[in-house]
């Protein structure tokens, strides 16, 4: 009786059945752990909507943010005029009327004085404003405030008014007042995120609503929390929380600051244009995925043979990590005793792998020939510069004609420049990029010793980034330097005896896609001279050529040369040479081989 029950059950020793239930047995653990990262996403997933949340809200505040910051800045800059002029209040009220006209962002500035008055202001007249709520604010507490006002006292429009304290020393004068409107205000919203559902207001630290995305706020009280003032959101700043608003819907809001404890930003949200909808349903799933996982492991298993393909795969799977990380002994053998698709899939592998190893081989001797012939070529351009440096330095032993030693030394100078922009070529490890810091300190260096002597008590500091170049960009690069520089030396000077003279040299990164370089000198009574202006000529030319535009500052006792100019993109060399390649020992989502 058992001998048939055991011959019935002759299919539980086949290897499909056999493997299929140990992959029932393992796919436990991964079934929990798929729950367990199931439910990790999702909370991750929440996470990262709230933070979209956070950079969409300050995304439609942005444009509002720099029109407040602009006002604080234009506020506060108008403090050292309204200063020198306060006891002229015409002069003052013009210096307020030119700040409107010129700019489109502001209808009104003024100041206004402790007791409520107002005399020097863009509009005409003298204006008592002791009954404004502005005014009462500022008294209760001074200091920066940004608030608004539907009628607006001196302007008669619907503003927001941006105010900044005033003192002299440390007694407060009153306040000065830069208004916009608020339909500016609501015109920099970005367009998109006010849609149906979807509502952003800013409000000040005192609660008070500045704009929205809608004309009119009325109807915004709706979607705001229920039960919750404004300023007790400031707690939340950075946050979003969920929370039932005013008109009984469930929604998403979140808090973020425009400007750091005078204004912030309140996105509210309704359920689906938040994007977290879908987390509940994710949570939901979170059963079923690994009772899929399960039936699909079955199947594969079933028909899957372990010596008939996984041993295989795996040797040439190995051969294929040892040919990667750059094995060229040899093509890797063909597997002999495989079934005929895999064998016939490493015979294309291994030639692929000869035909990869011989154009390799004759790549790089052709690479090598040519870095070779290359780095001769500016080798020998280099040592005839060098060559016609040092005839000119011959020359200029013999003359003793002080201009003519002068109009030869800077003629050396601007050949040892190009020399030396030679040398750091054939002497980088890739021709087609110059470290164009180093160059430029060798040039200065090279400059000082030919030209400082011991004694003169000359300062001179260097503070230069590392910047990469394409040697097109290189040459002009430090040939104006080398005339930029030749200049600071040659007017330097200082106005005091008991001071040094100083020169200053800095190289760096300006945003992305564009650098500085910077010529400071000290000047004096001495500096004044005129000189044959072909430095300047040459500086404005090599500035043209490298698209930038060479700026010129004279005060304070020193005279400034700044270049600003676009660096060219260079290949991303890193990524081409060195790629990077990740080896795992099984496939998963993300790998690469």
């Amino acid at each position: 009786m058992l001998r048939r029950i055991l011959d019935r059950l002759e299919f539980t020793k086949g290897l499909g059945f056999r493997l299929g239930g140990l992959l029932s047995v393992a796919i436990l653990p991964i079934g929990l752990i798929s729950v367990i990262q199931t439910l990790h996403l999702s909370r991750e997933y929440q996470r990262s909507s709230e933070i979209a949340l956070l950079g969409r809200t300050a995304t439609a505040a942005a444009g509002e943010r720099a029109l407040l910051q602009s006002a604080l800045g234009t506020a506060d800059a108008l403090g050292p005029a309204v200063l020198e002029t306060m006891d002229r209040p015409q002069a003052c009220s013009d210096i307020m009327r030119g700040l409107v006209q010129r700019t489109v962002n502001f209808v009104y500035a003024g100041f206004t004085r402790l007791d409520g008055v107002t005399e020097c202001s863009s509009v005409r007249g003298v204006h008592d404003l002791s009954g404004e709520s502005a005014f009462r604010q500022f008294s209760e507490s001074p200091g920066t405030l940004v608030t608004t006002s539907e009628d607006g006292p001196v302007t008669g429009k619907s503003v927001v008014v941006v105010i900044q304290p005033l003192y002299r020393g440390v007694e407060l004068l009153g306040f000065i007042a830069v208004s916009m409107s608020h339909d500016l205000l609501r015109s920099t919203h970005v367009s998109g995120l006010g849609t149906e559902g979807a509502r952003i207001l800013t409000f000040n630290n005192q609660g008070e609503v500045i704009s929205s995305d809608r004309e009119g706020a009325g109807d915004i009280t709706e979607v705001l929390p229920r039960g919750k003032s404004l300023p007790s959101l400031l707690s939340r700043s950075e946050t979003t929380f969920r929370d039932i608003s005013n008109s009984g819907e469930r929604r998403v809001f979140s808090v973020v600051p425009v400007v750091p404890g005078l204004v912030y930003a309140l996105g509210s949200w309704n359920r689906a244009e938040s994007g977290i909808t879908g987390i509940d349903i994710t949570r939901r799933t979170a059963l079923i995925l690994p009772l899929i996982l399960w039936a699909a492991s079955l199947a594969v298993a079933y028909f899957a043979v372990y010596r008939l393909v996984l041993r295989h795969i795996r040797e040439l799977r190995s051969q294929m990590r040892r040919f990667a990380i750059g094995d060229r002994s040899a093509p890797p053998p063909v597997l002999a005793d495989a079934p005929a698709e895999i064998e016939d899939m490493s015979q294309t592998f291994h030639n692929m792998a000869r035909i990869l190893i011989r154009d390799e081989e004759a790549m790089e001797a052709a690479v090598n020939e040519k870095t070779v012939l290359l780095k001769e070529v500016h080798h020998r351009v280099k040592n005839n510069l060098q060559l016609i440096a040092s005839i000119i330095n011959m020359q200029i032993r013999v003359i003793e004609h002080d201009d003519a030693r002068r109009v030869l030394r800077s003629v050396q100078d601007r050949v040892a420049s190009l020399a030396t922009i030679y040398r750091n070529l054939y002497q980088a490890e890739h021709l087609d990029s110059v470290q164009a810091d180093r160059l430029i300190r060798d040039i200065i260096n090279q400059m000082t010793n030919a030209s400082v002597g011991p004694g003169t008590g000359l300062r001179i500091d260097t503070r230069l980034e590392p910047l990469v170049l394409m040697p097109d960009q290189a040459v002009p690069l430090s040939l104006l330097a080398t005339e930029a520089f030749t200049n600071a030396l040659k007017y330097s000077g200082v106005s005091n005896p008991e001071a040094e003279p100083w020169v200053r040299v800095s190289l760096r990164a300006d945003g992305p896609g564009h650098a500085v370089l910077e010529v400071e000198n000290s000047i004096g009574a001495s500096s004044l001279a005129e000189g044959t202006g072909l430095g300047s000529q040459l500086i404005e030319a090599f500035a043209t050529q490298l698209e930038g535009e060479a700026e010129q500052e004279t005060g304070d006792g020193r005279f400034l040369l700044r270049l600003r100019f676009r660096v060219e993109n260079l290949h991303k060399r890193d990524g081409a040479e060195m790629p990077q390649v990740v080896l795992t020992s099984a496939a998963r989502p993300g790998s690469r081989h």
